[in-house]
């Protein structure tokens, strides 16, 4: 069967989020029942698949915000280390392929769809036999096909961001070396909770007796739940906050944006030309075990510190389990990690759609923010922006997420009647996404009546793009956000824009 049977078979299963979903405003449908996931029909599958979850040893990533720059940055100071690492993210931007990677790498086409249908047809065949009670879903069947990947490919580590919450994530059956918890917000309530609490109780489900635990302080009550979790686990603890530069040590601000498909040097040549942007870099030096540790990581924001404190302290977990000096060969509880290769790990990590610069005329800036934390995040990074370059926004979101807070935060900033002469040429742009849980356009327009803010409505996201880039002057900046989906089509078209200019 060939590749684009298999992704259109996968895609056919639906998304397992949609039937929770309330209707929208202006939708008089009635959602359907909700799915209950239960990690023994994961287990059954993956009997009937021979386990190859427990060939490799893996890392346990779970959290709201920061799971996968977490995971991409310690997924690259493994292989930096000279491991064949797996890294495994949920969603994706643009291909499906991108959620399962070696070493930085896509699975194949060919092997995606052979293991694909491997895994449907052991499904269908238990659902026939009774051993499950109905066909696993999109993201179950997607972590089965990582796992036998990996299996197959014989790695060394498996760096796996939880997809949903934790205790029932499909991700959940493996054994992990670390449990790590990133930073914990409201996000997927119908299904973690509706209280920070709540939530995290169902995060630190990625908790194991006698394991380890990575985080990092955080809200009172996400801090409180994590601590009642592993009260009676026996598990080390390990903040990561020794990781954490102090205020004003990261060095700034710069222009310095790597584009994904130019060199360094023509990267540099074509940002001075359409941008004074400024950021600050997370560029700053750490002592580790009585020696510098420079960290200077492609990864823009503030808000990285936390996602690359943790992804060092893991690394020093890892090194410090048993027997460091393991030869590299037959290390499998061990790892050789040297200061060098988590400075080198840190520095080559790539992970686009968060603060994403694409150069051109006007620039694009891309980021993922997807909740109100993310929003919030985001805004904080706008506010290093300088005030006078004219701005526009496209923005979408899915209707499972708050609307109405993200639109609170984000929309005032482009708001070209606020009084303020420095954003009278500011604009929105709003679209729906292509996606079955897209919020419409009339929500959309909704939330931005009731601020009272202008915007404008798009039927699609290219025609979003394209108004923006009329719209917004050469000296200006467009910033899409609001969602992974909305993030990773307007990607897909700037970059097929610079390609093939009109």
């Amino acid at each position: 069967m060939s590749y684009i049977s298999a992704v259109d078979h996968l895609y056919a299963l639906g998304h397992e989020l949609a039937p929770a979903l309330a209707p929208s405003l202006s939708s008089t449908a009635t959602p359907a029942p909700r799915r209950k996931f239960d990690l023994a029909h994961m287990r059954a599958l993956m009997a009937a698949l021979g386990d190859p979850q427990t060939t490799f040893p893996s890392v346990l990533i779970a959290g709201t915000n920061g799971k996968g720059s977490t995971a991409a940055t310690l997924a690259s100071i493994l292989s930096a280390a000279g491991y064949r690492t797996a890294l495994y993210t949920s969603p994706h931007l643009v291909r499906v392929n991108e959620r399962i990677q070696i070493d930085g790498a896509e699975i194949p086409d060919e092997d995606f769809a052979r293991l694909y249908f491997q895994v449907d047809d052991a499904a269908n065949r238990l659902v026939a036999a009774g051993a499950l009670p109905h066909h696993p879903s999109f993201f179950e069947v997607l972590t089965a096909l990582a796992f036998l990947y990996y299996a197959e490919q014989k790695i060394d580590i498996a760096v796996l961001e939880v997809g949903l919450g934790g205790r029932l994530d499909a991700t959940n059956i493996v054994d992990p070396l670390l449990s790590i918890i990133t930073d914990i917000a409201l996000d997927h309530q119908d299904y973690l909770g509706d209280t920070i609490a709540e939530i995290t109780r169902e995060k630190a489900g990625i908790l194991r007796p006698n394991g380890i635990l990575i985080t990092l302080p955080q809200h009172p009550e996400a801090n409180q739940a994590i601590g009642e979790a592993a009260a009676n686990l026996n598990l080390t603890a390990i903040s990561a906050a020794p990781f954490i530069p102090p205020p004003g040590r990261a060095d700034g601000p710069t222009v310095e944006v790597r584009h994904p498909d130019r060199s360094e040097a023509e990267s540099k040549d074509l940002l001075l030309q359409s941008s004074e942007l400024l950021f600050y870099p997370n560029r700053y030096t750490l002592n580790l075990d009585n020696q510098p540790l420079e960290v200077n990581s492609p990864l823009h924001g503030q808000h990285q510190q936390r996602n690359i404190a943790l992804a060092i302290t893991a690394a020093t977990a890892l090194r410090n389990l048993n027997s460091y000096n393991t030869p590299l060969t037959s290390n499998r509880t061990s790892y050789k990690i040297t200061n060098a290769n988590i400075e080198a790990g840190i520095r080559n990590t790539r992970w686009p759609g968060r603060l994403e610069l694409i150069p051109g005329t006007p620039p694009l800036l891309l980021d993922v923010a997807h909740n109100p934390a993310g929003a919030w995040t985001l805004r904080a990074a706008i506010a290093q922006l300088p005030a006078t370059r004219p701005r526009t926004l496209i923005f979408s979101c899915l209707r499972d997420k708050s609307l109405k807070e993200m639109s609170q935060i984000l929309f005032p900033l482009f708001d070209s009647t606020s009084g303020d002469p420095e954003r009278v040429h500011d604009r929105i742009f709003l679209a729906p996404i292509d996606n079955p849980r897209a919020s419409t356009v009339e929500d959309l327009l909704g939330a931005a009546h009731a601020l009272d803010v202008p915007a404008h409505a798009a039927p699609h996201l290219t025609a979003a793009l394209a108004e923006a880039r009329a719209a917004t002057p050469p000296d200006g900046l467009i910033l899409a956000t609001g969602s992974v989906y909305l993030v990773g089509e307007i990607r897909r078209l700037a970059l097929h824009h610079e390609a093939n200019p009109a």
